[in-house]
């Protein structure tokens, strides 16, 4: 579906495209191949891309994050733009987990370089 809407988009003036999970059951290569695939249909387009992959997540232009919060006995769901440095840490995060390594920031640094 990915390769298809590749190709469409640069014939048809689409204002804006949603992934969500596209990048489901892949990893490494896979996974950069496809980022660099949606990020140069961001030239065409809007790409909003729902993800949890650290290599397609940092190819974008504008990372935000969505989370839930409980308070009060309920759940709310949220998003909020993250600045570089809470990208950064984010997407540690999504390499290493929780608690953020050294390696999984060098990681991260590289991968939006």
């Amino acid at each position: 579906m990915l390769a298809v809407k590749s190709i469409l988009c640069a014939y048809t003036n689409l204002p804006s495209i949603v992934f969500d999970e596209i990048d489901t059951g892949v990893s490494g290569e896979v996974a950069n191949k496809i980022a660099h695939v949606m990020k140069s249909m961001g030239q065409y387009m809007q790409v909003i891309t729902i993800t949890h992959l650290p290599q397609i997540a940092a190819i974008g232009h504008q990372h935000y994050k969505v989370f839930k919060e409980e308070r009060d006995d309920q759940i709310n769901s949220n998003i909020k733009v993250l600045d570089p440095k809470e990208r950064l840490l984010e997407i540690a995060e999504m390499l290493g987990g929780k608690s953020i390594s050294d390696s999984a920031l060098s990681h991260a640094k590289a991968l939006l370089n």
